[in-house]
């Protein structure tokens, strides 16, 4: 089980939310949710997970700014993105620019979501 590793899940889609939380949940991770990226910038530091998957539109601040903070604060910390197909893939590119692990497109594949949070979480 993966019991020891820390997911903060930032989404504000509430069956987004739902969904990850099945899976993630399944696979024994510890999760967090926030809804926003301001709060999720707030909290990250008390939570301080080995992973943040985050979605790039959120309230207040977006899933860009949380990578770059992330990214400048905490190299360490895995960071998935999720975009909703049709998003625009410039927002795709910057997230990787600005230090992403990995993308996955909105609606996905629950596998593929569990291989690649493993894949990124046992390197």
């Amino acid at each position: 089980m993966n019991s020891d590793k820390k997911i903060l899940i930032i989404e504000d889609d509430e069956l987004m939310i739902k969904i990850l939380t099945f899976i993630l949940n399944k696979e024994g991770y510890q999760l967090s949710v926030i809804r926003d990226g301001l709060s999720a910038i707030e909290q990250l530091h008390t939570i301080n997970p080995d992973m943040v998957i985050t979605d790039l539109l959120l309230p207040y601040k977006s899933g860009l700014e949380v990578i770059n903070f992330v990214k400048s604060n905490y190299e360490n910390k895995a960071i998935i993105a999720l975009s909703s197909l049709g998003e625009e893939e410039h927002s795709v590119s910057e997230a990787f620019k600005l230090g992403a692990d990995d993308f996955i497109a909105k609606p996905f594949n629950p596998n593929e979501l569990v291989l690649r949070v493993k894949r990124l979480l046992n390197h």
